[in-house]
């Protein structure tokens, strides 16, 4: 394999039947990639439906990584290497292709009946469909079939690892090391000697296939870093185990014993599949349904534990009741939604930002409550632990958004060292002289933490409202204004916390792009490619949205024009002008795929040479 290119950047998709194991190798590339120093961003992309018939294009399965030697925020815009396993995958993702990119093509699968099920008439890869890109094509079955001659799986069993010829054929081609992957066979198959020896020869002959000239001409390489990394110890993670390992750091920082009381629901399940392997060090409870589980999750908050629950969309809407009593009674619940593509069940494993309005006001009666988002995979570990920091000091229930392209998403994360956290410990009210349940801190306005049988602190909470001080049910109509404002001043006081707003990009710039949650990295990557061509633009992004910064509004009015993009009709955006009565851009997504750079470039261009100013 003599000739290759080097890059600083490759996007490679890998996409076929839901049931082709794409998940599987898009992974196993990402774990190597990372393993061999370099940063990543990864979109998996599957179908809702459980198994949708073989073939066709709404069962396509993908995995979509971007890697380089540095500054990765996204998955990548248009795909350099398309590894098409059927023609449904290539049908369905072809238009994410680069000119002149790479499609490698399991031709075994281009039948007849494969290609009049994924709507073909003929086939793609005769004639001129595809001369726009490079083309190789592979008998991914056959290669696998000869690599097992002799085995005693099945013909099934034995079809079933082409995946792992596959990914054999672009380790090649990327020069990927095997020692990961060859670590994890043997771990995942090490008890099914059978299966281990079909699913190494398989990954063998890939490799094998891919290196020896006659597929590849020119294969590929990551260039070497200019900088080097931050010392430490890195690891790659999924926002879902970054926001279970915050929940973690967060419980030995407040020295506190952690509660997760949950449901399963896509595609918020991983964080109770991480934590349930940590179950020496916190209480894992799967409740029958979001209701209860949101009800044990407060009652575990009553009994002095950092809790939390996790939900996605339909769960969260069946926890609000117990949200508000939180709000109600001032214990420190957290809160974790990933989002997605709603309304009902939706697309259940396709990303929005659609919850925000939901979490802010979608509660009966006055129910101020703390909202934050993360921002990448990564950060759902910084996230968590913010929002834990806030519930202990506010004794307030916390909202924190996720979603499923961060959820599902994997970057490297470097690790960092538990007492370099901040300090979450606090102090539980044990004193009876002068107790009151409701007295508040005069700083915070947080009302005391007693755990229950602690002696001479025996008081009642309940949903009703309560008197100022002693917490006994009051229908004053005074009281019950005071206390809806103490509620509310509490959760505005949460802003004389937060730090100053961060702004990215050309200092001239007269516009601002301001983001939330998992757009931060798309936003950022726009905004430096306009910089390198010399076009002044500038970018924040709200980790805090309920309270806002309270810089924001100073900050915005600095620049003649404001865009927000976000995977939803505006949500962000209508809280702004109301907030702040400034006539702001917007632009909006709604698709179940997150932003490309270059459609919020465009926009940009658009909004700059519009002359328009508000």
């Amino acid at each position: 394999m003599g000739k290759f290119e080097e890059f600083d950047s490759v996007v490679v998709r890998f996409a076929g039947d839901s049931g082709d194991g794409m998940q599987l190798v898009g992974s196993q590339f990402t774990t190597t990639c990372a393993m061999m120093g370099d940063d990543v961003a990864t979109l998996p992309d599957f179908p809702s439906e459980i198994r949708a018939p073989a073939g066709t294009v709404f069962g396509v399965s993908g995995y979509q990584v971007c890697f380089g030697n540095g500054g990765i925020f996204t998955p990548g815009d248009k795909v350099d290497v398309l590894v098409a396993m059927n023609p449904a995958a290539l049908k369905t993702n072809l238009q994410l292709m680069k000119p002149k990119g790479l499609i490698i093509v399991n031709e075994d699968a281009f039948t007849a009946r494969n290609l009049e099920k994924a709507g073909y008439t003929a086939s793609p890869l005769e004639g001129d469909a595809l001369a726009d890109y490079r083309v190789c094509r592979v008998k991914m079955g056959q290669l696998t079939q000869k690599a097992l001659e002799g085995s005693t799986l099945s013909p099934k069993q034995v079809d079933r690892c082409k995946n792992f010829a596959a990914l054999g054929v672009t380790y090649a081609l990327f020069h990927r090391s095997r020692d990961s992957t060859d670590k994890w066979l043997q771990k995942k198959f090490g008890a099914k000697p059978d299966l281990l020896e079909a699913n190494v020869k398989a990954f063998e002959a890939g490799v094998s296939f891919g290196a020896s000239g006659e597929l590849f001409p020119t294969t590929y390489r990551i260039r070497k870093r200019t900088r080097s990394p931050e010392p430490g110890n890195y690891r790659q993670v999924t926002g879902n185990s970054a926001a279970a390992l915050g929940l973690i750091a967060a419980a030995r920082r407040a020295n506190l014993p952690l509660f997760l009381g949950s449901y399963p629901i896509t595609p918020a399940t991983d964080i109770l599949h991480e934590l349930s392997k940590h179950r020496n060090i916190a209480t894992i409870f799967q409740a029958e349904d979001e209701i209860a589980a949101a009800g044990a999750t407060l009652g575990a908050a009553f009994g002095g534990s950092l809790a939390v629950t996790t939900t996605s969309g339909p769960g969260f809407s069946l926890k609000s009741e117990f949200i508000n009593l939180a709000v109600m009674v001032e214990l420190p619940m957290i809160v974790i939604n990933v989002q997605r593509a709603g309304p009902s069940t939706g697309l259940p494993t396709k990303t929005e930002q659609s919850d925000l309005l939901q979490a802010l006001w979608g509660r009966h009666g006055e129910s101020p409550i703390a909202v934050i988002a993360a921002s990448s995979p990564r950060d759902c570990f910084d996230a968590t632990v913010e929002a834990a920091r806030i519930a202990l000091k506010y004794m307030t229930p916390v909202i924190l958004l996720s979603d499923g392209y961060l959820g599902n998403g994997a970057e490297v994360w470097r690790v960092p060292a538990l007492e370099d956290l901040p300090d979450l410990r606090v102090t539980k009210r044990t004193d009876p002289e002068n107790f009151l349940p409701y007295g508040r801190d005069p700083e915070t306005l947080a009302r005391p933490w007693v755990v229950p049988g602690t002696p001479g602190l025996e008081h009642r909470i309940g949903g009703l409202e309560k008197a100022d001080g002693t917490g006994t049910v009051s229908h004053d109509p005074e009281n019950h204004e005071k206390m809806v404002r103490l509620r509310a001043e509490k959760i505005a006081r949460i802003a004389r916390d937060l730090p100053p707003t961060e702004v990215l990009g050309d200092p001239r710039s007269e516009l601002l792009v301001l983001g939330w949650g998992s757009t931060q990295g798309v936003i950022r990557r726009a905004v430096e490619n306009l910089n390198a061509q010399g076009t002044p633009v500038a970018c924040a992004h709200l980790r805090h949205l309920n309270p806002l910064p309270s810089d924001l509004g100073t900050l915005l009015r600095k620049y003649k024009k404001v865009l927000i993009p976000e995977n939803n009709m505006g949500q962000l955006w209508y809280r702004i002008r109301a907030e702040y009565l400034l006539d702001i851009e917007r632009l909006n997504k709604v698709q179940g795929q997150p932003f490309r750079a270059d459609e919020i470039e465009a926009k940009i261009k658009s909004m700059l040479s519009s002359g328009a100013q508000r």
